[in-house]
């Protein structure tokens, strides 16, 4: 059963800044994002939902940190992660993941009418091969957990080993993100601007 955002229930709620301690901070500093250092622990945060969400298990949130901070800095280039991170985000109605990275894929070099295209998939025109390779197989392996031969070799035509594993991490971390973050009942932050109307 799929339901909208508007009415997933909150099932972990965010924590308070106030009941934040030494150990959040810790964990949470661990993330580096894309080609940047990490957070000093004390550095003021600004608001975020998702942040207040991790910070109810600082163990598992330092794990992700550790992970998604791989993501954010691995062999594929920011345009190729955004592009396959929006589209999981779009097909796994990951609102809040998707807001975030449609503003990081903006900030990668995707023009309004590619970020448009997205939400059409593969088959948009705007696409050169290997970005319809790349959402084709990110259309796959949401909907049969699989890469078709003939996705593969189009990627792997194109893309080494390393790369080709990053983008399976990559599509996996973030469908199974949108899953985590919808059943806890993520809220957007305020001012936020969600799904395009009508989607």
């Amino acid at each position: 059963m799929t339901r909208s955002r508007e009415s997933l229930p909150i099932r972990i709620p965010q924590r308070p800044r106030e009941e934040w301690d030494e150990r959040v901070e810790e964990a949470l500093s661990v993330l580096r994002p894309p080609g940047g250092q990490r957070r000093k622990p004390g550095t003021p945060r600004p608001p975020s939902a998702i942040m207040d969400i991790f910070a109810q298990h600082p163990d598992l949130a330092e794990g992700w940190m550790h992970f998604n901070s791989h993501l954010f800095n691995s062999t594929l280039s920011a345009r190729v992660r955004e592009l396959i991170t929006v589209r999981i985000a779009w097909l796994r109605k990951g609102e809040y993941e998707w807001v975030q990275h449609v503003r990081m894929a903006r900030a990668a070099g995707l023009t309004d009418e590619e970020v448009d295209a997205i939400l059409v998939g593969p088959g948009a025109p705007v696409w050169k091969p290997l970005e319809a390779a790349l959402l084709r197989g990110t259309d796959e392996l949401c909907h049969d957990r699989y890469v078709s031969d003939a996705t593969w070799a189009d990627l792997a035509g194109e893309l080494s080993r390393q790369e080709l594993m990053d983008v399976v991490f990559t599509v996996g971390a973030y469908d199974m993100l949108a899953m985590a973050m919808n059943t806890f009942g993520l809220q957007l932050d305020a001012g936020m601007e969600g799904f395009p109307e009508g989607t």
